[in-house]
């Protein structure tokens, strides 16, 4: 514990990591501020049955974890963040077959800022479509028409509308501030410190649910914590496992120009991440996995859209996570093949003069690094989709509550990992810098070295 006051202590110190960490705690507490205010028009005291249809688990579950509850409190922030991060797939996406992005990709920084501009105004034309089909479904989700104050008219339904575009707006901006100004990536945290602002509620149900319901006791409770922190560590090595790849660089002159003496240079490594694709395929293949429904509602009461309906409307049912593991290892290897640009990667090292040892430079290297990938892809891929449907398992095999289960997997755990990670190697290297031990090692202050 003393260890840990001294780093903190230590971070405190330097002044503008200081600042930096201050501001990004300000700008996630506006943010949840944010996500309590409710729609002006609306009766925050008739949400209830919204908010019990989102605890329940579910699509509409992960959904509101995503937006840190906004979306059962039809809040100025119900959209969340998440028009952004589909604006920016799409974009991404589209980058592989329109030759104008693709330019823009290869300019630098000039070209991200038009390629960053397109993506804002990507997520305001899906925000004008999502916000009054959102608006709309609310009476749906059992909000009675009693709760809308002013009714649904066109001065309700187009005010709201502006306020929730302006919203998501006000939330992305707040995303890129923390980003340039802040620590870590501050869409990335955005949605962490949503589905981390659930977790206390969903372990105080399963705490209740166990210990005082006398359903398996304060025992079970320790044997589920202790499952949990088993996942983390496996989300951990998934996220930070790599194949280094080794490199040689071709031989070069020391001593000046008129020395004859000629050597090495130091043999590096190319890291080939297991998981390169991060929590992209689950992201897509958790949207597919919304195509079924609408595919059994539209074969309406027939013996074939009944079962689709039953099967994979529950997010905890066999077949649903059975296609949900198949979508999430072909999108994983479709995702590693459009991020990871192994030719490119073979040109760079033959410019640098690089070679991996026993591989010609050019097309052979590039054939090479794609065959890693392509191997190292493959288990990488079924780890995902374990960790992906292990919440159904849970359900299944312990009896875990299905809000609290959402934390045992998924999108939710690997974000709440990868943006963990990403937070404080930020911070180890403000720290480092400074000649201070990093936030998992002591606090000490380093003594300096001559070199």
């Amino acid at each position: 514990m003393k260890k840990v006051l001294e780093t903190l202590y230590n971070i405190y110190k330097i002044e503008e990591l200081r600042d930096r960490v201050l501001l990004t705690l300000g700008m996630l507490l506006v943010y949840r501020l944010g996500a309590q205010v409710v729609l002006p028009g609306i009766d925050p005291i008739q949400l209830a049955a919204l908010s019990s249809r989102t605890d329940g688990g579910g699509l509409l579950g992960i959904l509101n974890a995503f937006t840190g509850g906004a979306f059962a409190n039809a809040s100025v922030f119900a959209l969340g963040i998440m028009p952004y991060i589909s604006a920016s797939i799409v974009v991404q996406l589209m980058g592989i077959a329109i030759p104008y992005l693709q330019k823009l990709q290869k300019e630098g920084e000039s070209g991200r800022k038009t390629i960053n501009q397109i993506t804002r105004w990507l997520t305001i034309a899906i925000c004008v479509v999502q916000a009054p089909a959102y608006l709309y479904g609310l009476s749906a989700l059992g909000v009675p028409e009693s709760a809308f104050i002013l009714g649904k008219g066109p001065l309700f339904i187009g005010s709201s509308v502006v306020i929730l575009v302006t919203g998501t707006i006000f939330a992305m901006w707040l995303g890129e501030k923390i980003t340039d100004k802040g620590i870590g990536n501050g869409i990335s945290l955005l949605i962490m410190v949503g589905i981390i602002a659930t977790l206390p509620l969903s372990f105080t149900q399963e705490f209740v649910s166990r210990v005082y319901e006398n359903n398996g006791g304060l025992m079970l409770i320790l044997i589920e914590l202790v499952i949990w922190i088993v996942i983390i560590l496996l989300c951990i090595l998934l996220t930070l496992a790599v194949r280094r790849i080794p490199v040689q660089y071709a031989r070069r002159q020391a001593g000046g120009a008129t020395s004859d003496r000629s050597v090495y240079g130091s043999r590096q490594y190319i890291p080939l991440k297991l998981n390169a694709s991060g929590v992209m395929p689950i992201i897509f293949a958790q949207a597919i996995m919304f195509a079924p429904v609408y595919i059994g509602s539209a074969l309406g009461d027939t013996d074939a859209g009944q079962w689709i309906q039953t099967n994979f409307s529950d997010i905890f049912g066999l077949w649903y996570n059975v296609l949900f593991a198949v979508l999430i290892i072909i999108f994983t290897y479709f995702y590693t093949a459009i991020t990871v640009p192994t030719n490119k990667m073979s040109d760079d090292l033959k410019r640098s003069g690089g070679f991996v040892p026993g591989i010609r430079p050019g097309n052979e290297t590039s054939e090479y690094l794609d065959n890693v990938m392509s191997h190292i892809t493959f288990p990488g891929s079924l780890f995902l989709a374990g960790i992906a449907v292990f919440p159904a398992v849970v359900v299944k095999l312990i009896g875990i509550q299905q809000g609290w289960a959402l934390f045992y997997g998924g999108t939710s755990l690997l974000i709440m990992v990868g943006v963990a990670i990403d937070t404080i190697q930020q911070v180890n290297s403000y720290l480092l810098n400074r000649h201070y031990d990093g936030l998992m090692k002591t606090g000490k202050t380093r003594r300096s070295t001559k070199q």
